[in-house]
C-alpha cells in the first residue's frame, strides 16, 4: 500500500570529516541496495565510488551486521554479491503527543529494535519537543547499538491536522503551541536524516494495516479517542486525505447543538463531550483530585461506578458520530485506539451500541469494530511503517 502521507527533502550534506564522508557512503550504498542485492563492483557503477572505497566499506558494514556477502559468478568472473540484512535498514518512528514523547526504532522485518517513551510539559513548544526527540534518538541509538548509517529515515506523528500545501501544522491542532511551525524542515535540521511527517490519527491507520492484524484490509477506520478525538482514514488500500490534508476530524462533528464551546469555536462537538479531558474533567468534579487517563481505565475495570457512566456516556457520543462516517464510507473494520484502549468492552460495548442505532442496518451489523492490539505505541509503530514505504521496502 502505497503511502504518500508526506513529503522529504534531500538529506542534508554533512561537514567533510572522514566519520562524516565514510557516514554518507555508507547511506549511498544503502540506497543501491533497497532494490536489492548487487555485487561489489555494480555498487562502485551506481555510486561513482571506487571499488576499493566500496570494499572497505561493505567491510565495516559486514563487521555491523547491517549487510551479508556471498561470493558468485557474474559474466564468468568471480565477484562478491551484497545484501542487505533485514535488521540493517533501520526506521525511527517519533510519537508528538500533548504530554508525551515516544520514539522506537524498527527494523525491515517490522521488528522493534528498541522504545521508550518521555513526559513533555503541558504546553511545550515545537522546539522543546523536538530537542527532546533528538535527545532521546542518540540515546537509543547508542543504546541498541545501531549505527546511524543504518537509519534510512524517520517518521513523525503530530497530533493534529497538517496542511499538505504548506506542510505546517494547522489550526485545530491538540498542540497549539506548534501551529504554524514548518515542521517537515525543522524535523530534518535537527535530526538529519530523511523525514517524513503526518498526523498521528493517520499513522494509526497505517499502523493497523502493516504491523496490526488488519493487513489485508482495504478500508479501515483508525480512531483515536485521547486529548483530541481524531480519525485516520485507508480508503481503497490507500491512506486518504482530501484536497490539502485535512480529513478525519470526527472529534469537531457536531453531536449537541447547544453543547459546551469546543476549542473550534463550535458548539457541541464530539471532542467536548468524549475526550480523556472532558472524562477527568467530568470525574474530578468536587473530588479535587488530579486524574490521568490511565486512572480513568483503572477505576473503569475496577467497575467503579461515576467512572463507568462517564465511559458509557462517551462511547455512545463516539458511536453516534461513527455512525454517520459508516454510512458515507462503509468501511469495513473500524479500530479504536488511544490511551482507553486499555478498557477494551468497556468503551467498544457502548460505541456498538451507538454505531449500530445510528447507522444504516446492513451498514451497523457489518461494520466489525475492535479494539487496537498496539496499544499506546500504535502512531510511532505507523510512522516507522512510513518511513518504510517510502524508502520502497515490501514488508518481510
Amino acid at each position: 500500500m502505497p503511502a504518500t502521507s508526506s513529503s522529504t527533502k534531500s538529506h542534508r550534506k554533512n561537514p567533510g570529516s572522514q566519520s562524516a564522508l565514510r557516514h554518507l557512503n555508507q547511506q549511498r550504498l544503502i540506497e543501491c541496495l533497497l532494490s536489492g542485492p548487487s555485487t561489489q563492483a555494480e555498487l562502485a557503477r551506481q555510486t561513482g565510488l571506487s571499488t576499493a572505497t566500496v570494499s572497505n566499506i561493505v567491510k565495516i558494514m559486514q563487521d555491523a551486521g547491517l549487510v551479508s556477502t556471498e561470493p558468485i559468478t557474474s559474466s564468468g568472473r568471480r565477484a562478491l554479491n551484497v545484501r542487505l540484512n533485514s535488521n540493517g535498514a533501520v526506521a525511527v518512528g517519533i510519537d508528538f503527543g500533548r504530554r508525551h514523547l515516544r520514539v522506537v526504532l524498527a527494523s525491515l522485518g517490522y521488528h522493534i529494535i528498541v522504545e521508550e517513551t518521555v513526559t513533555l510539559p503541558l504546553g511545550h513548544h515545537a522546539e522543546q519537543g523536538i530537542s527532546a526527540a533528538v535527545a532521546l534518538l542518540n540515546k537509543l541509538l547508542l543504546e541498541s547499538g545501531v549505527d546511524r548509517s543504518a537509519v534510512v529515515g524517520a517518521g513523525a506523528g503530530i497530533a493534529g491536522p497538517i496542511d499538505r500545501r504548506s506542510g505546517t501544522v494547522a489550526q485545530g491542532a491538540i498542540l497549539p503551541e506548534w501551529v504554524g511551525i514548518q515542521i517537515l524542515e525543522r524535523l530534518e535540521e535537527a535530526l538529519d536524516l530523511p523525514v517524513y511527517v503526518d498526523n498521528d490519527a493517520n499513522l494509526g491507520a497505517l499502523s493497523e494495516v502493516t504491523w496490526g492484524p488488519h493487513s489485508g484490509i482495504s478500508n479501515l477506520m483508525f480512531l483515536k479517542i485521547g486529548s483530541g478525538i481524531g480519525a485516520g482514514l485507508i480508503i481503497n488500500g490507500a491512506p486518504y486525505y482530501g484536497a490539502v490534508g485535512i480529513t478525519g476530524e470526527i472529534g469537531h462533528a457536531t453531536i449537541h447543538e447547544y453543547g459546551a464551546i469546543c476549542r473550534c469555536g463550535n458548539r457541541g462537538c464530539l471532542e467536548t463531550m468524549a475526550s480523556t479531558t472532558t472524562m477527568i474533567e467530568l470525574l474530578g468534579k468536587g473530588s479535587g483530585l488530579h486524574l490521568e487517563p490511565e486512572d480513568i481505565v483503572r477505576n473503569a475495570l475496577a467497575r467503579d461506578p461515576a467512572t463507568l457512566r462517564v465511559v458509557d456516556d462517551a462511547g455512545l457520543a463516539v458511536g453516534r458520530a461513527l455512525g454517520n462516517v459508516a454510512n458515507l464510507i462503509n468501511p469495513e473494520v473500524i479500530v479504536v485506539g488511544g490511551p482507553l484502549a486499555g478498557l477494551g468492552d468497556i468503551l467498544l460495548d457502548p460505541i456498538r451500541r451507538g454505531l449500530v442505532r445510528h447507522a444504516v442496518p446492513v451498514i451497523g451489523e457489518t461494520t466489525h469494530l475492535a479494539m487496537s492490539s498496539l496499544g499506546a505505541r500504535a502512531e510511532a509503530l505507523g510512522a516507522a511503517a512510513l518511513v518504510f514505504q517510502h524508502a520502497g521496502f515490501k514488508q518481510s
